[in-house]
């Protein structure tokens, strides 16, 4: 199912900034040093299960549930 690592990755910024833009920024600094560049994944990316992986990791480090 393409697009689950957008999804994937737009819950986890929503989930840790619950609204404010700062967090959200700095969220989504956190997963492009993690290696998740949100820019880079649409709804139409083929889901990777590597990034699959990683993004559901990230998600652990960063204390979010997916």
């Amino acid at each position: 199912m393409a697009g689950e690592i957008k999804r994937m990755i737009d819950r986890i910024v929503e989930q840790r900034a619950k609204g404010s833009e700062t967090i959200a920024l700095s969220t989504k600094t956190k997963l492009i040093l993690k290696g998740l560049n949100p820019d880079r994944f649409t709804t139409a990316s083929p889901d990777d299960p590597a990034i699959v992986a990683k993004a559901r990791a990230a998600a652990v480090e960063l204390g979010v549930r997916l």
